[in-house]
């Protein structure tokens, strides 16, 4: 079979020729549709990830979507977090609690493209950020594909107002499509400016999910109101933010990690099947580019949520 491999961390992966997998105790063997890049593949293949150095050569893809028995399902696995192969190839091996048999009327490559980022954005919302009905969420990285679903996924769970922040106006107009009440570009502005721009198109947030770090979520932090809270899932815009000690205490505020390796099978089925209802039913989408599995290396690094195809 066909599959992308990753050979020297920190390098894009090559397509090669490997042979099938077989699916040993508790795993079954995927014939695999379709596969996204996420950032979680790219974290993990750097070497640089909290997970450490990956072992190498091994087939990237944490999660993918493809046919079981003549049924479509969606995957996961623990490429490039522990030893074993991913999704980016023609066939791939999942452990049975980690396959997901989708619904009848299920777009497969939707339902990748939005996958655990969706996902991590209603668990968020849902469970760690703990919305409450009528409360208001700024959304960090609204251009990613946490930050689309987050939008939208604000407004299902009973957000009464969604505000999204962003690097690019192709971003924020997707956000306002989306039905994001009010929108900010972040361009390079110190953590008071920004600031000052957060709360004057938010007014004091409750809840804000940060899949970006860095000065953005510094900012954010300051819109708070007593009580609020931030949930930091990721550091595309870097590794630390400053956290004023006096700011936390006088306003009680609650700063919050979250990662999707922390659920179980069961968690992680029900928010799946939760985002996919969403999706089928038309209130839920994501912006990505299919690329066929050749050109893998090619769009390894790509802005946006590309999908592999084999």
């Amino acid at each position: 079979m066909r599959a992308a491999e990753i050979r020297i961390a920190g390098q894009p992966p090559v397509v090669t020729e490997r042979a099938e997998p077989e699916p040993g105790p508790g795993q079954v063997a995927v014939r695999v549709t379709a596969a996204p890049i996420t950032p979680l593949d790219l974290l993990c293949a750097s070497g640089m990830s909290y997970f450490g150095v990956p072992a190498t050569p091994y087939v990237p893809g944490v999660q993918g979507v493809g046919e079981l028995a003549g049924t479509p399902v969606w995957f996961a696995t623990a490429a490039g977090m522990r030893p074993g192969d991913g999704s980016m190839a023609e066939y791939a091996v999942a452990a049975s609690a980690d396959v997901v048999a989708l619904p009848e009327g299920a777009d497969p490559t939707l339902v990748v493209a939005l996958g655990l980022s969706a996902v991590a954005a209603w668990r968020c919302l849902t469970g760690t950020g703990k919305l409450a009905d009528g409360e208001t969420v700024l959304v960090l990285g609204a251009g990613g594909v946490v930050g689309q679903s987050a939008v939208q996924l604000a407004r299902l769970a009973g957000a009464g107002r969604v505000v999204a922040c962003a690097r690019s106006a192709a971003a924020l107009e997707r956000a306002e499509g989306f039905g994001a009440d009010a929108v900010v570009r972040f361009d390079g502005d110190d953590v008071e400016t920004l600031a000052r721009r957060l709360g004057d198109a938010a007014g004091p947030v409750d809840l804000v999910l940060d899949p970006v770090c860095g000065v953005p979520a510094a900012a954010a932090l300051r819109t708070l109101r007593p009580g609020g809270r931030l949930v930091n899932l990721g550091s595309a815009g870097g590794e630390e933010f400053a956290v004023p000690s006096a700011l936390l205490r006088s306003r009680s505020l609650r700063i919050l990690g979250y990662t999707n390796n922390e659920l179980t099978a069961d968690e992680r089925r029900e928010a799946l099947l939760k985002v996919v209802e969403f999706a089928t039913a038309g209130e839920l989408t994501a912006g990505y580019e299919r690329v066929p599995l050749h050109d893998a290396a090619r769009a390894w690094d790509r802005p946006g949520r590309v999908v592999v195809v084999p």
